[in-house]
Parts: structure tokens; C-alpha cells; sequence
């Protein structure tokens, strides 16, 4: 479960497990609609970042990562991230599952 430590007003430490990835994986799957955009861009960005390092934030792809925080980490001004590499290896796995379909969504919802 994921584990949010309030540092100070300012920061916060993150921390996952694999089961977040499942959870992100699981609501992503019950809802691709509504997070195509998160799956294309988290199945085709991950490889540059070495799968471990990803950014959600980066490519504005962080609506599952917060569904499973519960929370925006980006109401403070600092926040860090722990997840072991598998968190990273199963959420790209479950991504590359459902990209198909999720990008024929996001291309449905802004045709070229």
C-alpha cells in the first residue's frame, strides 16, 4: 500500500510497492478511456528513462500514480519517490498489456 511520510509543509517521501503497480495496472484496465492518455505515454516513455527512473510527471502521466496515492504530491513543493525496480517492471508490463486499445482510444478521443 502506498505510504505517504510528510517530511515538513513542504515535502513529502513516497514510498510503493508492487502491489501499487497492480492496483494502477488493475483501475487502468477497468477504465482505459479515461486513462488512455497514461498508458500510451507511460508504455512509450518508460524505455528512455531505463524503466526504473520513470517520471510521472514529466509527461503529464501521473492520474493513475495519484489514483493510487490518493492525493496530489504536487500540492507541495518537494517530493521523492521509493519503489523498488519491480514496482516499475510490473506497471510497464501492465501498461504494454493494454496499449493497444489505449492507443486506439486516445486516437478516438483526438483524431489527427
Amino acid at each position: 500500500m502506498a505510504k505517504i511520510d510528510i517530511v515538513n509543509e513542504k515535502t513529502i517521501r513516497i514510498s510503493v510497492e508492487l502491489v501499487d503497480a497492480v492496483k494502477m495496472v488493475d483501475e487502468a484496465a477497468r477504465d482505459i478511456l479515461t486513462y488512455s492518455s497514461d498508458i500510451v505515454t507511460i508504455y512509450e516513455k518508460m524505455p528512455a528513462f531505463d524503466y526504473t527512473n520513470f517520471c510521472f510527471y514529466a509527461y503529464d502521466s501521473a492520474k493513475l500514480f495519484e489514483f493510487v496515492l490518493g492525493m496530489d504530491p504536487r500540492n507541495y513543493n518537494s517530493f521523492s519517490l521509493d519503489a523498488p525496480d519491480a514496482f516499475f517492471y510490473t506497471l510497464y508490463g501492465g501498461m504494454a498489456a493494454l496499449y493497444n486499445t489505449a492507443k486506439q482510444e486516445a486516437q478516438s478521443k483526438h483524431p489527427a
